[in-house]
Formats: structure tokens, C-alpha cells, sequence
């Protein structure tokens, strides 16, 4: 008889390849899980839990994060993994690059990837990987070492950053991305990223089809002007003019110029990110359509889905791209549930007050841009997605699943055998009010306040550590960094320091 680490007992377990909870145990060794299945035996284990009927999601796959972009990587590697326990999630993908923000520094990435990975480590309370942006022309050349020496196999291109600030308007891009004056940050840089990206696909065929490039698909000349229309208009204000000032055909014309340049570079592995609008969801469900051949994934953030400009609390749900107007909202769970979304994140970027809001404080336009959101991912998505019929299996793919496969994470997103045993126990009748005061991140405000959720994660696990226990983080900081592919022998374990 096989003496476990852990059994779960008593749980109902999600799986994204069905679509009603099954009643189960689960056991695990090592890490990762043994068994699933009914009465599994105790005797023996080192530790029982007794789940009571509680769900058991797949440990969620949080693939859009940014840590340390307001505040110093190693403050929000602490912070804001602690957030992340709060809402099951098991493993955060982070962005990060070059230039202003992050580090606040320029130059190769074999010099300042290593720095990133310093800074975060032995500080997580949950695994973690990065993303990183190709800014410079020689960082293009770094794509095959990111993946070879690094396991960093997902990459991002900032649309518009060429000529659009961060937070809006900007006179000096380049001072902003730290680039030579020589360099430009445009349509033909993010074509010859899709081309270095695509050339080693092609470099590494074992690992092609988890190679990608997100892109965040706005487009600066059209916000500039609407920007500036609004603004002089003056009939708009708070989230509503910060969403007509980034207009919603913004989205789906940058979309449609990523897809046609993923069509004449090759490279079929492009990931859509935070999609907000009908139009930008209609712009990739067209660019599908015209370009079968490139494997579009589309990407919403659940602030999108639970948010929209009127009932968002305050300025702090300022967000790039914004938060819309409730037709927006609708369309992206129309689509969510017709299955043209692909997976779910939080898209999270603590904020503190302090550095969110500008003078004066009522001015959208001078606060920053983005906030956290980890804790409310799977409640968030639960709460709304059941009242609409989504299956709890559509939400464990659209959490977990689809995303570990798109982005190397081989030994995550199932709870099953061999899988790592990171688990997230829900209560789905637990009703509660969304307080900032009870997140674990240091963000003092949340755009969610007030907001009423009637699913709760009460208990989470790492590789089979428990690090939320009945609504409270425990332990010390466990997470390690994810070398990807996980689970290869590039990648001991899936984890590397």
C-alpha cells in the first residue's frame, strides 16, 4: 500500500475535458498527483484533507501578470504572489522588459534577465515565469538563448508603444523605452520580432508549437487623436473618457495589421491578449477566418468580464486597454461562451494609491494605467460564469488548461496523474463582498470594491503544499521559477532557481 504525501478528500473534482464536476480523492507524492479517484486509502499518509464536498479546480495558470512594474520585483514577488494563493492561482506568468519601469534599464537581456530572476527569487509563495518583450533590434537576436539557456519561450509586442505613452499621450518614446535615436519601435520592429520568433520555431521544432507572440493590440495614432478629441470635447469624464479616448476600433484595427503581418512572416503561433470590445473579439474572429492557417489564441482578463466604465469603483479601474461600456462586457461573454475565448487571466499590475493617481486626482488622464486582480480570477469567473450557464470544466480550461499548453507549462493545468499537484479548493455557494482591505496585495483600493461574489477559494496547494489554508496564506514563499518547457529534461522537475 502506497503511503501518500497528501489525500484530498471528499472533493469534487474539475476537469477541463468534462463538463460537470466528479466526486473524488486525489493523492499525491512528490509533488505531484499519484491517484484520482474514489476512496482512495489514508492509512499511511502524511497528511489528509477532507475537501467536503468542495470543488477542486486545476491549480489556476494566471498567464498574464506583471510584477514589479509600479514597485521594486522583489516587494511584488512577495506581495503580490500572496494575492495570487488568495485566488487558487498555482502559477503566474509575468511580463517584463527593457526600459523605463521593470528595471528601469536598458540593454541585453543576458545581462538583465539575470537580474530579474535574482530579484525574484526565493520570494514567490507561488511558481512563476516571465514573458519577455523584444524592445531593441539586438534583443531579436536573443530569442534562440531566451529559450536555449533560459526556458523563456513566449514573447510580447507593445503595439503602441511607438508613439503612445504608457499612462496616454508622449512626446519621447524613445527615452521612454530607453532606445537609441536611431531605433524605432513600429510596425517594421514587430515584424522582424515575428520573424526571429518564427526563425526559432524553426531552430527548435521539438518546441515550436509552444514558442509564441502575444501582442497587445491598440493602435497609437488613433488614440492620440481620439485622446484629444475627447479632451476637448469635455463631455466625458473618469472611465468613460478614458475608453473613448482608446476607442474600440483602436483594438481591432491593431488586430488585423498583427494578423497580416503573421501571415507574411510565418509565424502561426500568436496570441491576441486582453481583448475588451466587440469589435476587437469581431476583428480576430474575421482575422481567423482569413488567416486559417495561424493558430490565433484570444486572450480576455476578468476585469473586462466583471467591470464595465459605470460600475467599476473610482479612477483605479484605469487599465490598458480600458475598461468599456456594458455592451462591451456582454459581447466578450457571448463570446466566452461560444468559444472563440481561449483562456482567462487577471492581467494583474499592482498599483498603490500613492502612484496610481495623479493631480489632480479626478484626472483619468494623469492616473496610471492598470491594477491587480489575481484574487478575484476564479471566483470572479465561477460567480459570473455559472449564473450564465459556463460549465465548470470550460472554466477549468479557460483558467488552466489551455493556457499551460500554449506556454510550455507541460506538468501543469490537470488534475491528474503526473500532473504537479497544485490545487485549488472552492466553496461555489460561499457568498462575500470584495474588499481591498482583505487582499494580500499592497494595492490599498480595487476597481471590484463592493463587488458581491458567491464562489470562494478556500484552500490552495502547491505541488502538493498547502498554501492557503481556510482563506489565509501559510508557509514560507515556495514558488520557483518556471523553466519552460516544464517537466523536460531542460528543466528539472519543471523548476529551476
Amino acid at each position: 500500500m502506497t503511503a501518500y504525501d497528501l489525500v484530498v478528500r471528499n472533493a469534487r473534482v474539475v476537469s477541463h475535458d468534462h463538463g460537470d464536476a466528479r466526486p473524488a480523492d486525489i493523492a499525491v507524492q512528490g509533488g505531484r498527483i499519484a491517484a484520482v479517484a474514489a476512496d482512495i486509502a489514508t492509512e499511511g499518509a502524511r497528511r489528509v484533507v477532507d475537501a467536503g464536498g468542495r470543488l477542486a479546480f486545476p491549480g489556476v495558470v494566471d498567464a498574464h501578470q506583471h510584477w514589479g512594474i509600479y514597485h521594486p520585483l522583489p516587494e511584488d514577488a512577495v506581495s503580490e504572489s500572496r494575492a495570487c494563493a488568495q485566488g487558487g492561482v498555482t502559477s503566474a506568468l509575468t511580463y517584463t522588459r527593457t526600459g523605463r519601469y521593470y528595471l528601469n534599464k536598458a540593454g541585453a537581456y543576458a545581462d538583465f534577465f539575470p537580474e530579474v530572476l535574482a530579484a525574484a527569487s526565493g520570494r514567490a509563495h507561488v511558481d512563476y515565469g516571465f514573458h519577455l518583450a523584444p524592445i531593441a533590434r539586438a534583443h531579436i537576436d536573443e530569442i534562440p538563448d531566451l529559450i536555449e539557456r533560459f526556458g523563456v519561450t513566449s514573447f510580447k509586442v507593445f503595439m503602441f508603444y511607438g508613439s503612445h505613452g504608457l499612462h496616454g499621450r508622449s512626446a519621447d518614446q524613445n527615452a521612454f523605452l530607453m532606445l537609441d535615436e536611431d531605433e524605432r519601435y513600429d510596425y517594421a520592429h514587430f515584424e522582424f520580432v515575428m520573424r526571429g520568433v518564427q526563425a526559432a520555431r524553426e531552430r527548435f521544432p521539438g518546441l515550436a508549437d509552444e514558442i509564441s507572440l502575444s501582442l497587445h493590440c491598440e493602435t497609437a495614432e488613433i488614440m492620440t487623436a481620439y485622446t484629444r478629441l475627447v479632451e476637448e470635447a469635455g463631455d466625458l469624464t473618469g472611465l468613460a473618457a478614458y475608453s473613448a479616448s482608446r476607442p474600440q476600433h483602436s483594438e481591432g484595427l491593431a488586430v488585423a495589421v498583427a494578423s497580416y503581418l503573421a501571415h507574411e512572416t510565418g509565424l502561426p503561433t500568436i496570441n491576441l491578449l486582453h481583448l475588451s470590445s466587440r469589435k476587437a473579439v469581431d476583428a480576430a474572429v474575421r482575422m481567423r477566418r482569413a488567416f486559417p492557417h495561424i493558430d490565433f489564441r484570444r486572450e480576455v482578463t476578468v476585469g473586462h468580464l466583471l467591470a464595465d466604465i459605470t460600475t467599476a469603483h473610482g479612477l483605479g479601474g484605469k487599465v490598458n486597454p480600458p475598461l468599456r461600456p456594458r455592451e462591451d462586457v456582454e459581447a466578450l461573454w457571448e463570446h466566452l461562451l461560444d468559444g472563440t475565448v481561449d483562456w482567462v487571466v487577471s492581467d494583474h499590475a499592482c498599483c498603490r494609491e500613492e502612484v496610481k493617481f495623479g493631480e489632480p486626482e479626478d484626472d483619468v488622464f494623469v492616473a496610471r494605467a492598470g491594477f491587480g486582480g489575481a484574487e478575484y480570477l476564479l471566483p470572479g469567473l465561477l460567480t459570473e460564469g455559472t449564473k450564465r450557464g459556463l460549465p465548470l470544466g470550460r472554466i477549468a480550461a479557460l483558467t488552466s488548461w489551455n493556457p499551460a499548453r500554449r506556454f510550455g507549462l507541460r506538468t501543469k493545468g490537470s488534475l491528474a496523474p503526473g500532473f504537479d499537484a497544485d490545487i485549488a479548493l472552492v466553496d461555489p455557494g460561499r457568498t462575500w463582498t470584495v474588499r481591498a482591505a482583505d487582499s494580500e496585495s499592497t494595492q490599498q483600493y480595487t476597481p471590484f470594491e463592493g463587488f458581491e461574489l458567491t464562489a470562494q477559494v478556500t484552500d490552495t496547494f502547491l505541488r502538493g503544499n498547502h498554501i492557503l489554508r481556510a482563506g489565509r496564506v501559510v508557509g514560507p514563499p515556495l514558488g520557483a521559477y518556471l523553466h519552460r518547457p516544464t517537466g523536460t529534461a531542460g528543466a528539472a522537475g519543471g523548476y529551476h532557481q
